[in-house]
This record gives C-alpha cells, structure tokens and sequence, in this order.
C-alpha cells in the first residue's frame, strides 16, 4: 500500500514534508533562510514538539496576504502565539497519563463557523468542498458540545468565522493546520494541498477531518514514532497528554494518524469518538 504524508498542521497550532517512500508526493514548501533561535526551539520543546528540523516558512492566506511562520512536520506556530503557549505551558493534572494538546477549545467557542473558501486562487475544488462538509458532518453527528457551522464564501477575514478552509496551491497530497490558541480559540486556518484532489472523497475527508482534528486539539496518535518515518514529535510533558479512554500504542486506523493511504475511509474509528467525546 503506497502511504502519503500528511502534510503540515498549521500555526498550533498544527506539513510534514518527508515521504514516506520515495514515490511518496511531498510539498514544495517556500523555506526562508533565516536560522530559527535557540530560544523558539527551547520554546518548541516546552509545549511538547521535537524542534527538529524547525524552519521558518511562509504561509499564504486566501487572497495572497503572507504569514512568517515557524514551521515544524505538519504543525505551523505563529512566533507570538508560541511564545504565549510556553508561558502558560503546565502539567496538567487529574488525567491518566488518543493525544491532546495542553490547549483545547474553550466552553464558549464551541460553536465553530467553518468557512470553506470559494475565492479566486485558493478555491477549494468541487470535490474538496464535498469533502469538507462529509468531515464537518464526521463533527457534528458524534455526542460533544461542539457544533460545526459550515458555510462556502470568500469573506475570510471576518471576525465570525473561527476556521477557514482553503486549496493553497502546493503539489502533494495532505494538508496543514494548527492548535487551539491560548485564548481557547481554535486554530483559523486549515490549508489543504492541492495535489489532494486527485485522489478519491473519502481520502479528501480524512485529510479534512483530520486537520480539523488537530485545530481543536488532537495530536497524532503515533506523535510519538509516526508510521512513515519513526520520527518522534515531542512530548516535554506537556503538549501530548493521553486523552483517558483511549491506547497508549499507536492506533493505525485512527483518524489522527500521522500518515494516510489510498484507500481511507474518511471516517473516525471509535477510540476516535471516545477522546472527542472524552475532551468536549
């Protein structure tokens, strides 16, 4: 079975960008030059990611605005956002130590507008727009206080909207989003790579449903030694934290997989419901 990266999170606040074989499709991510700290790499380590390979990237927004980021596998981290995180970065107690980050969504955020984007030049394709109402659907029909809202525009900086969801142009099958922000936000901005199109809906809901996962706080449940590269992402004690109810190994069919094939589903497998079930 040929396995493909799932790409980039998003500022984690969320492309892994190593294939996992060599026919693997891998992004062409914009790398700037500049050396990330010593102190954003300490401050990556705190909230529970392996600064390994850490690089400052560009993320474009629908509309062609850009963001510096720090980017690291699939995750993207906005400077300021992270250093917050480090702050306030603590062990949580009351959890036997699915995967969680230390920020989840807060009570009053749950009801969660999602903007599937429609605009000239980072237009979700039809069958990306059919797959992101099958991943909000995923959402809505489990038992959690979460409510998705799903609408199609182009209207990505209006303060309503907490996610938007958008084709950015970049070869490879996968996608990037990020975090809940310490304010308990979720993460706004899910990119979806434009090379996903070509594989089948079901695929194109995994990988919907699973950057969304991560914008509301899951963490690849293989984070530890993912499937396709045995890369360990970090733990640091925080930023990892086992969802009770859950395996403590790695759950090969769970939607949070590191890594997606040609033939997935789309759909969550119960331990999948019983840590979002578990977290909200």
């Amino acid at each position: 079975m040929k396995k493909i990266k799932v790409l980039a999170l998003g500022a984690l606040l969320a492309g892994f960008s190593i294939s996992c074989q060599k026919d693997a499709v891998t992004a062409d991510n914009q790398e700037l030059t500049k050396e990330v700290s010593q102190e954003i790499l300490s401050k990556l380590s705190s909230v529970g990611v392996d600064p390994t390979g850490a690089k400052y990237d560009v993320m474009v927004l629908p509309g062609g605005e850009t963001r510096e980021v720090i980017s690291v596998s699939d995750l993207n981290f906005a400077v300021d956002e992270l250093k917050k995180m480090a702050d306030l970065a603590v062990m949580e107690d009351g959890l036997n130590r699915q995967y969680r980050t230390t920020n989840l969504v807060s009570s009053s955020r749950r009801t969660i507008d999602i903007l599937g984007f429609t605009g000239s030049g980072n237009a979700l394709t039809s069958k990306m727009r059919t797959a992101l109402q099958w991943a909000v659907n995923n959402y809505n029909r489990i038992n959690t206080t979460l409510n998705f809202r799903l609408t199609f525009g182009t209207n990505h900086t209006d303060s309503s909207i907490d996610m938007v969801v958008y084709n950015n142009n970049r070869s490879g099958g996968g996608g990037s989003a990020g975090f809940p922000t310490s304010a308990g936000a979720p993460h706004k901005y899910i990119q979806i790579n434009a090379g996903t199109d070509s594989f089948n809906t079901n695929v194109v809901e995994h990988v919907m449903t699973h950057e969304i996962g991560h914008s509301i706080g899951l963490r690849h449940t293989d984070y530890f030694n993912r499937n396709c590269d045995g890369i360990n992402e970090g733990d640091g004690g925080v930023g990892a934290i086992h969802i009770p109810g859950t395996p403590t190994g790695i759950d090969s069919s769970s939607i949070m997989i590191s890594c997606f094939s040609g033939n997935e589903d789309g759909e969550f497998n119960g331990n999948d419901v019983t840590a979002l079930e578990y977290l909200y």
